[in-house]
């Protein structure tokens, strides 16, 4: 297989796991950070802006994941590149939003 494909499943990976919580606040009518808000990534967005922002990122997803190459999720392979990227933007976003939700503090 062609090492471009990891590489796409990895983003994929990234952008699945950053639709959830645009797309889960923004269904719920609250608003969170987007790269939109002033500052981006600090400020907040509209729930309107998070809930296209969620469903934009699942998408763009969606073209990494599936689209390129031939994802098999019966291929440990495949399945541990956007794992990868799941687990990286998770760790991000937990540490980078939890100082202004009450998570974590940084340097901790």
């Amino acid at each position: 297989m062609n090492w471009l494909h990891f590489v796409s499943y990895f983003f994929g990976g990234i952008f699945f796991a950053n639709a959830v919580p645009h797309f889960v606040s923004g269904t719920m009518g609250q608003p969170f950070q987007s790269p939109f808000a002033k500052p981006p990534g600090e400020g907040l967005s509209s729930s309107t802006i998070n809930a296209l922002w969620g469903l934009f990122n699942a998408v763009i997803g969606y073209v990494l994941v599936l689209r390129v190459g031939s994802f098999d999720v019966r291929s440990t392979s495949n399945v541990l590149a956007v794992a990868a990227g799941v687990m990286l933007i998770s760790l991000f976003s937990a540490r980078h939003f939890g100082q202004f939700h009450g998570g974590n503090t940084p340097g901790s």
